[in-house]
């Protein structure tokens, strides 16, 4: 028996070696020059593949593998290979086993019409001169870039599936969301109701202008009775090398300005926001409200008030909640937290807010009180301890203000 164990144990070892980590086999370029493809530093990895390849976010059977989605900058016409040291084979030592078809779980989500070799894709490069972006042109801009040491010029467009070889362009985007996205899906581009905003950098090829693909955001126009609309962000993505230089909130802050001068437009909202997209939206609201006269640090110090709410409504399409959050950073700008009076009122009226849900669920629980038997209330209910409250609410104050003092920090550098 002992032997038995140690020869599992030994084969485990064995197989577990066949097994790899799909984030790190996974190897994402965007390619402008054909040099490209030899160098390393053009590659990134996911930060996700579980949607593809499980929780474990493994292949078996394979050693040294490489899963290589290789994407020309603009276009985003697609090489795919797949490489490696070596596979197991039917019979391994005596036990059944196979090798995950890998192709075929990437095949389900890059579209058909890719390249398998380096020379087909290379040849695709020639004619990426060709490419332009698709739709109307909402808005210029430039980032200085330390390493170039020149201005680089950026332009966002809105499209949607009218615009010829968009369809198939979107199709080759939306694979990336899979690997950046935790919890992505794609999208039903027949409905007609999804508006498409895109970022594209400017950059030069043996003297010509080209276009390469920075990152998008997809927006549902929400019908709200009788004629009105609520758009939705749904998807927004900055692919992983344009990260970090501004264009997540030039591309927010060019779609409220696409939305703010249509009447029929109630505010914009967003689908599950993460945490990040909420700091890159206080940012860009607080930006756009900052120069409101219902912003004014004398009004802001008598609190928050309807006026706010209309006016970042009409202005920008900001909704209330949104705009209560706006209010609460900008008056801890204008708030002198060295002062005991002043900052004792910021913290009572923020609190004011977030005790909310706690007074909810305290009428709730009178409710349930008044329904049921004594013996019938378990220890629970009665134990929401005061001082574990206040204790929470705290907490919740504290990482606010740390939320917001970062917003305020980005807002003075801008």
């Amino acid at each position: 028996k002992a032997f038995f164990f140690s020869g599992l144990t030994a084969m485990e070892k064995k197989l577990a070696e066949y097994k790899c980590n799909t984030n790190e086999a996974i190897q994402l370029k965007l390619v402008r020059f054909p040099e490209d493809l030899e160098d390393d530093n053009t590659t990134f990895n996911p930060e996700f593949s579980h949607q593809v390849f499980g929780d474990d976010e493994v292949a078996f059977g394979y050693k040294g593998l490489k899963i290589l989605l290789y994407y020309i900058a603009g276009n985003l016409s697609t090489l795919f290979r797949i490489e490696y040291t070596s596979k197991v084979n039917e019979k391994f030592d005596c036990v059944e086993v196979s090798a995950d078809d890998v192709e075929s779980k990437i095949r389900e989500i890059i579209p058909p019409g890719f390249c398998t070799n380096s020379d087909d894709f290379v040849s695709l490069l020639e004619k990426e001169v060709n490419f332009k972006p698709f739709g109307m042109l909402l808005h210029t801009y430039s980032i200085h870039n330390e390493e170039a040491g020149e201005d680089i010029t950026y332009q966002i467009y809105k499209a949607d599936m009218t615009c010829p070889g968009f369809r198939e362009y979107h199709e080759r985007l939306q694979t990336f969301l899979m690997w950046f996205i935790e919890t992505a899906s794609f999208i039903d581009v027949d409905d007609e109701r999804w508006n498409y905003f895109l970022v594209f950098e400017k950059y030069n090829k043996d003297g010509a202008t080209l276009f390469a693909t920075v990152g998008y955001m997809t927006v549902y126009n929400y019908y709200v009775y009788p004629d009105k609309t609520r758009p939705r962000v749904s998807q927004m993505l900055v692919l992983p090398p344009f990260q970090g230089e501004g264009h997540g909130a030039q591309l927010l802050e060019t779609v409220h300005r696409y939305y703010m001068s249509s009447p029929t437009v109630l505010d914009i909202t967003a689908e599950d926001p993460s945490e990040n997209y909420v700091k890159l939206r206080d940012f860009v609201l607080v930006k756009l409200c900052q120069d409101l006269l219902c912003f004014s640090p004398v009004k802001l110090m008598q609190g928050f008030s309807q006026e706010m709410v209309t006016e970042a409504q009409q202005k920008w399409k900001i909704n209330k909640q949104h705009t209560r959050r706006v209010y609460e950073i900008l008056r801890l700008r204008a708030t002198n937290m060295g002062d005991a009076e002043q900052s004792r009122s910021y913290r009572l009226d923020v609190k004011r807010r977030l005790i909310g849900p706690y007074k909810k669920k305290q009428r709730e629980l009178a409710k349930m009180r008044r329904c049921l038997r004594p013996e019938e209330m378990t220890n629970q209910l009665n134990q929401i301890d005061l001082n574990l409250q206040r204790e929470q609410l705290e907490d919740s104050f504290q990482q606010l203000v740390s939320d917001y003092r970062r917003v305020l920090e980005r807002l003075a550098q801008a």
